[in-house]
Protein backbone atom coordinates (compact mmCIF):
# COMPACT_ATOMS: atom_id res chain seq x y z
CA UNK A 1 0.00 0.00 0.00
CA UNK A 2 2.72 2.46 0.62
CA UNK A 3 4.64 2.12 -2.80
CA UNK A 4 0.99 2.80 -4.06
CA UNK A 5 0.46 5.60 -2.73
CA UNK A 6 3.49 6.85 -3.75
CA UNK A 7 3.08 6.35 -7.49
CA UNK A 8 0.92 8.45 -9.64
CA UNK A 9 -2.97 7.60 -9.99
CA UNK A 10 -2.85 5.26 -13.24
CA UNK A 11 0.62 3.51 -12.40
CA UNK A 12 -1.34 2.74 -8.95
CA UNK A 13 -4.44 1.44 -10.75
CA UNK A 14 -2.60 -0.50 -13.15
CA UNK A 15 -0.82 -2.27 -10.16
CA UNK A 16 -4.24 -2.35 -7.88
CA UNK A 17 -5.30 -4.76 -11.02
CA UNK A 18 -2.87 -6.73 -11.27
CA UNK A 19 -3.49 -7.49 -7.68
CA UNK A 20 -6.81 -7.92 -7.90
CA UNK A 21 -6.24 -10.58 -11.37
CA UNK A 22 -3.56 -12.23 -8.76
CA UNK A 23 -5.70 -12.50 -6.13
CA UNK A 24 -8.50 -13.73 -7.67
CA UNK A 25 -6.23 -16.55 -9.36
CA UNK A 26 -4.77 -17.31 -6.31
CA UNK A 27 -8.28 -17.49 -4.53
CA UNK A 28 -9.59 -19.76 -7.25
CA UNK A 29 -6.11 -22.20 -7.08
CA UNK A 30 -6.86 -22.47 -3.56
CA UNK A 31 -10.74 -23.53 -3.87
CA UNK A 32 -9.88 -25.44 -6.39
CA UNK A 33 -7.12 -27.61 -5.54
CA UNK A 34 -7.09 -27.73 -1.68
CA UNK A 35 -4.04 -28.97 -0.20
CA UNK A 36 -4.62 -32.13 1.23
CA UNK A 37 -2.90 -33.03 4.95
CA UNK A 38 -0.97 -35.74 4.80
CA UNK A 39 -0.76 -37.81 7.78
CA UNK A 40 2.40 -37.57 9.68
CA UNK A 41 4.67 -40.64 10.89
CA UNK A 42 6.58 -40.00 14.16
CA UNK A 43 9.18 -42.23 14.78
CA UNK A 44 12.45 -43.14 16.53
CA UNK A 45 13.99 -39.71 18.94
CA UNK A 46 11.35 -37.66 16.31
CA UNK A 47 12.53 -34.80 18.44
CA UNK A 48 15.41 -33.66 20.59
CA UNK A 49 14.92 -34.11 24.52
CA UNK A 50 14.05 -30.23 25.19
CA UNK A 51 11.76 -30.10 21.88
CA UNK A 52 9.77 -33.05 23.73
CA UNK A 53 9.91 -30.61 26.74
CA UNK A 54 8.59 -27.72 25.00
CA UNK A 55 6.23 -29.89 23.17
CA UNK A 56 4.53 -31.28 26.45
CA UNK A 57 4.44 -27.32 28.11
CA UNK A 58 2.51 -26.26 25.02
CA UNK A 59 0.73 -29.51 25.26
CA UNK A 60 -0.44 -28.24 29.23
CA UNK A 61 -1.82 -24.74 27.65
CA UNK A 62 -4.76 -26.45 25.59
CA UNK A 63 -6.28 -27.30 28.87
CA UNK A 64 -7.19 -26.27 32.70
CA UNK A 65 -9.78 -28.24 33.99
CA UNK A 66 -11.09 -31.78 33.83
CA UNK A 67 -13.81 -30.86 31.58
CA UNK A 68 -11.28 -29.55 28.91
CA UNK A 69 -8.78 -32.20 29.64
CA UNK A 70 -11.25 -35.08 28.78
CA UNK A 71 -12.35 -33.07 25.17
CA UNK A 72 -8.40 -33.41 24.66
CA UNK A 73 -8.50 -36.67 25.54
CA UNK A 74 -11.22 -37.65 23.40
CA UNK A 75 -9.67 -35.92 20.43
CA UNK A 76 -6.66 -38.21 21.40
CA UNK A 77 -7.85 -41.38 21.77
CA UNK A 78 -10.24 -41.15 18.72
CA UNK A 79 -6.44 -39.93 17.15
CA UNK A 80 -5.20 -43.17 17.62
CA UNK A 81 -8.37 -45.27 16.36
CA UNK A 82 -7.60 -43.41 13.40
CA UNK A 83 -4.60 -43.29 12.39
CA UNK A 84 -4.49 -47.30 13.11
CA UNK A 85 -7.76 -47.74 11.21
CA UNK A 86 -9.35 -49.06 14.15
CA UNK A 87 -11.72 -45.98 14.74
CA UNK A 88 -14.39 -48.31 13.02
CA UNK A 89 -13.04 -51.57 14.19
CA UNK A 90 -13.11 -55.17 12.71
CA UNK A 91 -16.38 -57.23 13.09
CA UNK A 92 -15.86 -59.31 15.99
CA UNK A 93 -15.48 -63.07 15.46
CA UNK A 94 -15.77 -65.86 17.63
CA UNK A 95 -12.66 -66.52 19.85
CA UNK A 96 -12.56 -70.30 19.36
CA UNK A 97 -9.84 -71.00 21.66
CA UNK A 98 -7.05 -73.68 21.37
CA UNK A 99 -5.74 -74.67 24.35
CA UNK A 100 -3.76 -77.73 25.43
CA UNK A 101 -0.51 -79.66 26.58
CA UNK A 102 -0.91 -78.26 30.56
CA UNK A 103 2.01 -78.41 32.55
CA UNK A 104 1.86 -78.73 36.71
CA UNK A 105 4.49 -76.58 38.60
CA UNK A 106 4.77 -75.57 41.72
CA UNK A 107 2.02 -73.13 43.07
CA UNK A 108 0.75 -72.70 39.22
CA UNK A 109 0.24 -74.70 36.06
CA UNK A 110 0.98 -73.00 31.60
CA UNK A 111 -1.09 -74.19 28.75
CA UNK A 112 -0.39 -73.60 24.48
CA UNK A 113 -2.76 -71.24 23.80
CA UNK A 114 -4.73 -70.08 20.33
CA UNK A 115 -7.38 -67.53 19.31
CA UNK A 116 -9.00 -66.05 16.29
CA UNK A 117 -8.44 -62.19 17.13
CA UNK A 118 -9.58 -62.11 13.55
CA UNK A 119 -11.49 -64.49 11.05
CA UNK A 120 -8.30 -67.31 10.55
CA UNK A 121 -5.72 -65.03 12.28
CA UNK A 122 -4.60 -66.52 15.46
CA UNK A 123 -3.15 -64.84 18.62
CA UNK A 124 -0.26 -67.36 20.08
CA UNK A 125 0.78 -67.93 23.09
CA UNK A 126 0.59 -69.26 26.95
CA UNK A 127 -1.76 -69.05 29.71
CA UNK A 128 -0.48 -69.31 33.09
CA UNK A 129 -3.46 -69.94 35.93
CA UNK A 130 -2.67 -70.36 40.39
CA UNK A 131 -2.93 -73.44 41.16
CA UNK A 132 -4.54 -74.75 44.77
CA UNK A 133 -6.39 -70.99 44.80
CA UNK A 134 -10.17 -70.64 44.18
CA UNK A 135 -11.25 -67.85 41.50
CA UNK A 136 -12.50 -65.42 40.38
CA UNK A 137 -8.79 -64.26 39.62
CA UNK A 138 -7.35 -60.98 38.56
CA UNK A 139 -5.96 -61.16 34.84
CA UNK A 140 -2.93 -60.08 33.50
CA UNK A 141 -1.67 -59.53 30.29
CA UNK A 142 2.18 -60.10 29.81
CA UNK A 143 3.20 -58.76 26.30
CA UNK A 144 6.76 -59.11 25.57
CA UNK A 145 8.55 -56.44 23.76
CA UNK A 146 11.07 -56.48 21.11
CA UNK A 147 13.78 -58.58 23.43
CA UNK A 148 15.82 -61.42 21.70
CA UNK A 149 17.37 -64.70 23.19
CA UNK A 150 18.10 -66.35 25.07
CA UNK A 151 15.69 -69.35 24.90
CA UNK A 152 14.32 -68.13 21.34
CA UNK A 153 13.51 -64.73 22.54
CA UNK A 154 9.75 -62.88 22.94
CA UNK A 155 7.76 -64.65 25.42
CA UNK A 156 10.35 -67.79 25.77
CA UNK A 157 12.83 -65.88 27.33
CA UNK A 158 13.52 -66.94 30.91
CA UNK A 159 12.93 -63.65 32.23
CA UNK A 160 9.40 -63.42 30.61
CA UNK A 161 8.08 -66.69 31.79
CA UNK A 162 9.53 -65.52 35.25
CA UNK A 163 7.54 -62.58 35.07
CA UNK A 164 4.18 -64.84 34.20
CA UNK A 165 4.68 -67.65 36.72
CA UNK A 166 5.26 -65.11 39.36
CA UNK A 167 2.16 -63.36 38.45
CA UNK A 168 0.46 -66.84 37.92
CA UNK A 169 1.77 -67.62 41.36
CA UNK A 170 0.62 -64.76 43.20
CA UNK A 171 -3.42 -65.36 42.24
CA UNK A 172 -3.66 -63.68 38.57
CA UNK A 173 -4.64 -65.97 35.50
CA UNK A 174 -1.98 -64.43 33.40
CA UNK A 175 -1.59 -64.36 28.94
CA UNK A 176 1.38 -64.42 27.57
CA UNK A 177 1.27 -63.52 23.47
CA UNK A 178 3.69 -63.46 20.55
CA UNK A 179 4.16 -59.84 18.99
CA UNK A 180 2.84 -59.77 15.56
CA UNK A 181 5.77 -62.33 13.72
CA UNK A 182 7.10 -63.70 16.34
CA UNK A 183 7.05 -67.04 18.65
CA UNK A 184 4.10 -69.20 16.85
CA UNK A 185 2.47 -65.41 15.41
CA UNK A 186 4.26 -67.01 11.67
CA UNK A 187 1.17 -66.22 9.24
CA UNK A 188 3.08 -62.76 8.90
CA UNK A 189 5.97 -61.16 9.71
CA UNK A 190 6.61 -58.52 12.10
CA UNK A 191 7.10 -56.09 8.72
CA UNK A 192 3.34 -55.95 7.89
CA UNK A 193 2.55 -52.76 6.73
CA UNK A 194 -0.04 -53.11 9.14
CA UNK A 195 1.26 -54.54 12.07
CA UNK A 196 0.55 -51.92 14.58
CA UNK A 197 -3.30 -52.11 14.15
CA UNK A 198 -2.59 -56.18 14.22
CA UNK A 199 -0.98 -56.00 17.79
CA UNK A 200 -3.30 -53.14 19.11
CA UNK A 201 -6.30 -55.28 17.66
CA UNK A 202 -4.93 -58.54 19.16
CA UNK A 203 -4.78 -56.93 22.71
CA UNK A 204 -8.07 -55.97 22.49
CA UNK A 205 -9.18 -59.53 21.53
CA UNK A 206 -6.84 -60.58 24.01
CA UNK A 207 -8.50 -58.56 26.62
CA UNK A 208 -11.87 -59.82 25.40
CA UNK A 209 -10.46 -63.85 25.33
CA UNK A 210 -9.53 -63.07 29.39
CA UNK A 211 -12.78 -61.51 30.51
CA UNK A 212 -14.77 -64.70 28.59
CA UNK A 213 -13.08 -66.85 31.27
CA UNK A 214 -15.90 -67.99 34.06
CA UNK A 215 -13.26 -67.59 37.02
CA UNK A 216 -11.71 -63.89 35.12
CA UNK A 217 -13.26 -60.75 37.53
CA UNK A 218 -13.51 -58.16 34.81
CA UNK A 219 -12.85 -55.16 36.95
CA UNK A 220 -9.29 -56.67 37.47
CA UNK A 221 -7.51 -56.81 34.23
CA UNK A 222 -3.82 -55.60 33.99
CA UNK A 223 -1.12 -55.28 31.56
CA UNK A 224 2.25 -55.01 31.88
CA UNK A 225 5.04 -55.13 29.31
CA UNK A 226 8.86 -53.94 28.88
CA UNK A 227 10.25 -51.80 25.78
CA UNK A 228 7.68 -52.77 22.92
CA UNK A 229 5.53 -54.35 25.03
CA UNK A 230 5.58 -51.26 27.31
CA UNK A 231 4.17 -49.38 24.14
CA UNK A 232 1.50 -52.11 23.89
CA UNK A 233 0.61 -51.61 27.82
CA UNK A 234 -0.14 -48.07 27.62
CA UNK A 235 -1.70 -48.45 23.71
CA UNK A 236 -4.16 -50.96 25.05
CA UNK A 237 -5.08 -48.95 28.51
CA UNK A 238 -5.32 -45.77 26.33
CA UNK A 239 -7.93 -46.95 24.45
CA UNK A 240 -9.52 -49.62 26.12
CA UNK A 241 -10.97 -48.57 29.56
CA UNK A 242 -11.45 -52.47 30.52
CA UNK A 243 -7.83 -52.22 31.74
CA UNK A 244 -8.17 -51.30 35.50
CA UNK A 245 -4.07 -51.42 36.09
CA UNK A 246 -1.50 -50.68 33.71
CA UNK A 247 2.42 -51.01 34.21
CA UNK A 248 4.49 -49.50 30.85
CA UNK A 249 7.90 -50.82 31.72
CA UNK A 250 11.07 -48.65 30.06
CA UNK A 251 9.31 -47.20 27.06
CA UNK A 252 7.46 -43.59 28.47
CA UNK A 253 8.98 -40.96 26.70
CA UNK A 254 7.81 -37.72 24.89
CA UNK A 255 11.03 -37.80 22.72
CA UNK A 256 11.22 -41.23 21.32
CA UNK A 257 8.16 -42.55 20.06
CA UNK A 258 9.00 -46.33 19.14
CA UNK A 259 11.87 -47.68 17.10
CA UNK A 260 9.68 -50.38 15.18
CA UNK A 261 6.46 -49.85 13.06
CA UNK A 262 4.64 -51.73 15.20
CA UNK A 263 4.84 -48.45 17.89
CA UNK A 264 5.34 -46.31 15.36
CA UNK A 265 4.81 -46.79 11.89
CA UNK A 266 1.01 -45.66 11.22
CA UNK A 267 -0.47 -42.07 12.10
CA UNK A 268 -1.65 -42.34 15.67
CA UNK A 269 0.31 -39.59 16.89
CA UNK A 270 -0.42 -36.52 14.98
CA UNK A 271 -3.05 -36.29 12.15
CA UNK A 272 -5.05 -33.44 10.93
CA UNK A 273 -7.08 -33.79 14.02
CA UNK A 274 -4.77 -34.55 16.32
CA UNK A 275 -1.14 -34.06 18.09
CA UNK A 276 0.66 -36.28 20.70
CA UNK A 277 3.34 -37.96 21.96
CA UNK A 278 3.73 -41.36 24.22
CA UNK A 279 4.12 -39.46 27.49
CA UNK A 280 0.36 -37.98 27.08
CA UNK A 281 -0.87 -41.49 25.56
CA UNK A 282 0.06 -42.81 28.40
CA UNK A 283 -1.88 -40.23 30.48
CA UNK A 284 -4.98 -41.46 28.67
CA UNK A 285 -5.05 -44.17 31.35
CA UNK A 286 -6.08 -41.67 34.55
CA UNK A 287 -7.91 -42.24 36.61
CA UNK A 288 -6.98 -45.80 36.57
CA UNK A 289 -4.12 -47.16 38.53
CA UNK A 290 -0.51 -46.71 36.66
CA UNK A 291 2.82 -47.57 37.58
CA UNK A 292 5.50 -46.04 34.99
CA UNK A 293 9.14 -47.62 35.18
CA UNK A 294 11.83 -46.18 33.91
CA UNK A 295 15.64 -46.32 33.94
CA UNK A 296 18.75 -44.14 33.32
CA UNK A 297 20.19 -45.89 30.46
CA UNK A 298 17.75 -45.53 27.79
CA UNK A 299 15.15 -43.26 26.29
CA UNK A 300 13.62 -42.81 29.71
CA UNK A 301 16.00 -40.98 31.58
CA UNK A 302 13.97 -38.00 31.56
CA UNK A 303 11.02 -39.77 32.92
CA UNK A 304 11.18 -38.19 36.66
CA UNK A 305 11.59 -34.11 35.93
CA UNK A 306 9.72 -34.74 32.39
CA UNK A 307 7.14 -37.60 31.22
CA UNK A 308 6.13 -38.26 35.04
CA UNK A 309 4.88 -34.47 35.93
CA UNK A 310 2.88 -34.11 33.00
CA UNK A 311 1.33 -37.12 33.35
CA UNK A 312 0.74 -36.92 37.19
CA UNK A 313 -0.82 -33.56 36.76
CA UNK A 314 -3.59 -35.04 34.39
CA UNK A 315 -4.38 -37.55 37.48
CA UNK A 316 -4.34 -34.16 40.07
CA UNK A 317 -7.40 -33.30 37.12
CA UNK A 318 -9.23 -35.80 38.55
CA UNK A 319 -7.87 -35.77 42.21
CA UNK A 320 -6.10 -39.63 41.73
CA UNK A 321 -3.02 -37.93 41.42
CA UNK A 322 -2.12 -40.86 44.43
CA UNK A 323 -2.42 -43.33 41.67
CA UNK A 324 -0.19 -42.81 39.31
CA UNK A 325 3.46 -44.01 40.66
CA UNK A 326 7.02 -43.64 38.95
CA UNK A 327 10.13 -45.94 40.21
CA UNK A 328 13.47 -44.54 38.29
CA UNK A 329 15.95 -46.90 38.45
CA UNK A 330 19.45 -44.75 37.56
CA UNK A 331 22.03 -47.03 37.03
CA UNK A 332 19.67 -49.65 35.69
CA UNK A 333 19.44 -50.59 31.51
CA UNK A 334 16.80 -51.28 28.88
CA UNK A 335 15.07 -54.45 30.38
CA UNK A 336 12.24 -56.06 32.47
CA UNK A 337 14.43 -56.86 35.48
CA UNK A 338 14.04 -58.51 39.16
CA UNK A 339 13.96 -54.94 40.78
CA UNK A 340 12.22 -53.65 37.90
CA UNK A 341 9.83 -57.15 38.44
CA UNK A 342 9.71 -56.76 42.08
CA UNK A 343 8.54 -52.78 41.65
CA UNK A 344 5.48 -54.35 39.31
CA UNK A 345 4.26 -57.41 41.70
CA UNK A 346 4.22 -54.95 44.30
CA UNK A 347 2.25 -51.87 42.53
CA UNK A 348 -0.22 -55.07 40.70
CA UNK A 349 -0.43 -56.86 44.58
CA UNK A 350 -1.93 -53.23 45.41
CA UNK A 351 -4.52 -52.82 43.04
CA UNK A 352 -5.21 -55.88 41.76
CA UNK A 353 -5.78 -58.03 44.98
CA UNK A 354 -2.83 -60.47 44.65
CA UNK A 355 -1.78 -62.63 47.76
CA UNK A 356 1.93 -61.91 47.22
CA UNK A 357 3.35 -63.21 51.04
CA UNK A 358 6.62 -62.66 49.59
CA UNK A 359 8.09 -62.45 46.12
CA UNK A 360 9.83 -65.59 45.26
CA UNK A 361 10.62 -66.24 42.19
CA UNK A 362 13.01 -69.30 43.03
CA UNK A 363 10.28 -72.31 42.23
CA UNK A 364 9.60 -71.10 38.59
CA UNK A 365 10.17 -74.06 36.16
CA UNK A 366 12.42 -72.54 32.90
CA UNK A 367 10.68 -74.40 29.80
CA UNK A 368 12.18 -74.88 26.68
CA UNK A 369 10.17 -73.29 23.62
CA UNK A 370 9.39 -76.69 22.10
CA UNK A 371 7.76 -77.59 25.09
CA UNK A 372 5.62 -73.67 24.73
CA UNK A 373 4.72 -74.01 21.33
CA UNK A 374 0.77 -73.67 20.64
CA UNK A 375 1.54 -75.35 16.89
CA UNK A 376 3.36 -78.49 16.26
CA UNK A 377 3.01 -81.77 14.44
CA UNK A 378 0.56 -83.21 16.77
CA UNK A 379 -1.48 -79.25 17.46
CA UNK A 380 -1.34 -78.06 13.33
CA UNK A 381 -2.59 -74.75 12.63
CA UNK A 382 -6.13 -74.81 11.17
CA UNK A 383 -6.23 -75.33 7.60
CA UNK A 384 -8.66 -72.23 7.44
CA UNK A 385 -5.50 -69.73 8.94
CA UNK A 386 -4.51 -66.92 6.84
CA UNK A 387 -1.31 -67.23 5.09
CA UNK A 388 -0.95 -64.19 3.10
CA UNK A 389 -0.10 -60.34 3.90
CA UNK A 390 -3.19 -58.78 1.08
CA UNK A 391 -5.87 -62.10 3.01
CA UNK A 392 -4.37 -60.44 6.63
CA UNK A 393 -4.95 -57.00 5.74
CA UNK A 394 -8.40 -57.69 3.99
CA UNK A 395 -9.88 -59.48 6.60
CA UNK A 396 -8.31 -56.56 9.34
CA UNK A 397 -10.20 -53.91 6.79
CA UNK A 398 -13.05 -54.95 6.66
CA UNK A 399 -15.88 -53.38 8.89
Amino acid sequence: MILLIRGNVKYRAGILAIFIIIGSVSCQTTLQKPVAFKPELRQGSYFTEEEAKDQLTQFSKSYSNLKEWKKRAKRIRKGILRGSGLLEPPSTHNLNPIIHSKRIYDGYTVENLAFESLPGFFVTGNLYRPKDITGPFAAILCPHGHFQKPNGGGRFRPDHQIRCATLASAGAIVLSYDMVGWGDSTQTTHGHPQVLALQLWNSIRAVDFLVSLDDVDPKRIGITGASGGGTQSFLLAAVDDRVAVSVPVVMVSAHFYGGCDCESGMPIHKSQHHETNNAEITALAAPRPQLIISCGEDWTKNTPRVEYPYIRNVYRLFGAETQVKNVHLAKEGHDYGPTKRVAAYEFLSIHLDLSFVKIDEGGVRIEKQEVMRVFDPEHPRPAHALMTDEAITKVLTKK
